[in-house]
């Protein structure tokens, strides 16, 4: 006699039906972690495109920095230049124009007008003389008292000073005007 046939009927149903169970519930555990497995691996391919499109994303921004970094600095040098012309030229005027007062207060130079020679008035009234080594080519001249001569060079310079000014004014708008 073998062994099955001496358990009962209703024993063997039961313990085949806890078998089918067993297998069961082992085969669906093995497709919840297939189903487990393949979830994770969509997942993770998932946050790798994201850390993708965050590291491009992160990537553009730096570019973007950088040139703007780039853009203000080469800005900067153009108006550095532009601010070392404008004090050269400025600082050449007033060397000049220092020059040009130190000459006048020495007698060295003297400042004079031509005179209009068809004006019938004032042709007595102003004295035309010349020093005795100058030779005055065109028409009569009349000069200036030196201190009248400082005054007006003092004007000459202060006007100067604002054209230099100005245009320097001008080249910064520019410069900063223009994107470049």
């Amino acid at each position: 006699m073998r062994v099955v046939d001496l358990i009962p009927a209703s024993y063997r149903l039961l313990a085949i039906g806890v078998l089918l169970t067993a297998l069961a519930g082992g085969s669906a555990a093995s497709a919840w972690k297939v189903q487990d497995w393949r979830y994770g691996q969509q997942l993770a391919e998932q946050a790798g495109l994201h850390k993708d499109d965050l590291i491009a994303i992160s990537n553009a921004a730096a570019d973007q920095v950088r040139t703007a970094q780039d853009n203000r600095l080469a800005l900067e040098q153009r108006l550095s230049a532009s601010e070392q012309t404008h004090y050269k030229e400025l600082s050449d005027a007033q060397h000049n124009q220092a020059r040009l007062r130190d000459r006048l207060a020495t007698a060295d130079l003297r400042l004079s007008v031509l005179l209009d020679a068809t004006d019938a008035t004032n042709s007595d009234t102003v004295s035309a003389a010349t020093s005795a080594g100058g030779v005055v080519h065109g028409g009569t001249r009349a000069q200036f008292d030196p201190a009248h001569a400082q005054r007006i060079i003092g004007i000459t310079d202060v006007g100067d000073q604002g054209l230099i000014a100005l245009a320097a004014c001008q080249a910064y708008a520019k410069e900063v005007s223009t994107p470049k």
